[in-house]
């Protein structure tokens, strides 16, 4: 779960940075719109608290006791337009009037150490002054922008939580999955579910479930393989043994020589056994194959060459038609000994004439023939012997039974078909055909 919990850590982490940059965002601009509008309100109250002392012929003397209040933050002075102070209320701490020039309207000025903020309005017989601490008016609107923006401060650890639980109910589907992986053994290959997968993690699981079934099928296959070529491996072993012990007990002379033949002669079975199943292996489509340009006339003028020995002593015609050239790209290795084993098929079973051919098929691609004159396969068993240790039905023929199903295999990794048909030669013929 160290993976799981590291991406939702991950998720968490991102979302809190974007989260807390758009609560600073919103709540600076918030705090700063909140004290432009508090600035607005008192700069109203002062035009207000003005307009209503110019239109007043004389202050009451309530209202007077009301503006000397030392707790009261405004100041108020009236003037005569001689310039007479005829009326003035200071709060503690201001020794000095304001001046009795003013401009009218709001402005500002610093006044006993402090800035003021002023709003001055004239009548024809007075000008009336009032004026507020700028440090008292920033102090009441930060406190009001303060006030606006507590309940976001507030919300973000419950909006964390939220998030939190959030992000952990979407990647729950991941973490099923998670632990199916992990209940499962060594040899546990079974499709891990994907109910409720978010649309961007589905694919990924989909296509791990694909590798799962592809290696499980690999699995079967290779299991099945050792198997047979376990019980294969056998026979020509025990017989090793068997003609081990008779060369250990026969005379010396030709009994003797007759056992060290036989001896020989299971020696080399069993190695083209081992060769055969190594050779299998390696044709194998899942196995890797080397990918280098070759000539397929070429390789096919080879393996005729190299099987004409063989082919003189069984007193089998072998022969070979291919062009200049047939360029192809795939492993020669592979393709060779596919086609040897297709000729040795023809030599081993009664053939009088083998004929290869590299040649252009109708479509164009590369096609690779065997033809024979031998007594051939018959129409239902041609599919069959494809398969593993599936022998021919030759009276007397020693073989393993991997031929052909090294040639399927081979063609199958080269990107092409193998088959068997009828030969105008009147016995078999085996193509490995590449599409166009």
């Amino acid at each position: 779960m160290k993976l799981l919990g590291t991406l939702r850590g991950r998720l968490f982490a991102l979302l809190a940075v974007l989260g807390a940059v758009t609560a600073l965002a919103v709540g600076g601009a918030t705090y700063f719109s909140v004290r432009a509008e508090a600035d607005e309100l008192f700069d109203y109250q002062l035009r207000q608290t003005a307009l209503s002392l110019r239109d007043q012929g004389r202050i009451a003397g309530d209202e007077a006791a009301a503006l000397a209040d030392p707790s009261f933050d405004y100041v108020v002075q009236i003037w005569s337009l001689q310039g007479l102070e005829l009326y003035s209320s200071r709060p503690q701490g201001l020794t000095e009037p304001l001046p009795a020039r003013a401009v009218l309207g709001f402005s500002n000025l610093r006044l006993g150490g402090r800035d003021w903020r002023v709003f001055s309005a004239a009548t024809p017989l007075r000008v009336v002054q009032v004026a507020q601490p700028l440090a008292v008016r920033q102090k009441l609107a930060a406190l009001a922008a303060l006030r606006s923006i507590a309940p976001v401060a507030l919300a973000l650890p419950l909006v964390a939580a939220a998030v939190w639980w959030l992000i952990g109910i979407s990647l729950a589907p991941l973490a099923r999955v998670v632990h199916a992986a992990q209940a499962g053994g060594a040899n546990a290959l079974h499709a891990l579910p994907t109910a409720g997968l978010p649309g961007e993690i589905a694919p990924l699981v989909e296509s791990f479930n694909g590798l799962l079934a592809r290696l499980a099928t690999a699995f079967d296959a290779q299991r099945s393989f050792v198997a047979d070529a376990a019980h294969e491996l056998r026979s020509p072993l025990t017989a090793l043994k068997l003609q081990l012990g008779l060369l250990r007990d026969s005379a010396p002379g030709e009994q003797q020589d007759a056992a060290i033949a036989r001896l020989r002669g299971g020696i080399d079975r069993a190695v083209r056994l081992v060769e055969q199943l190594l050779a299998l292996a390696r044709a194998e489509p899942d196995s890797s194959a080397a990918e280098l340009p070759l000539d397929l006339a070429e390789l096919a003028r080879q393996a005729v060459t190299d099987a004409q020995p063989l082919a003189e002593r069984a007193g089998v015609a072998l022969g070979v038609t291919a062009p200049d050239a047939l360029p192809l790209t795939g492993d020669p290795q592979a393709l060779q000994g596919a086609l040897r084993n297709l000729i040795d098929n023809a030599l081993k079973y009664g053939a009088r004439t083998v004929q290869v051919s590299a040649l252009r098929g109708s479509n164009g691609a590369p096609l690779l023939r065997v033809d024979d004159d031998g007594p051939g396969i018959p129409l239902e068993a041609r599919e069959r012997v494809f398969d593993r240790f599936q022998r021919g039905e030759g009276a007397g023929v020693e073989g393993s039974g991997l031929g052909l199903a090294i040639v399927r295999a081979a063609a199958r990794q080269q990107g092409a078909q193998a088959r068997l048909a009828d030969s105008p030669l009147g016995g078999l013929r085996a193509e490995m055909a590449w599409p166009a």
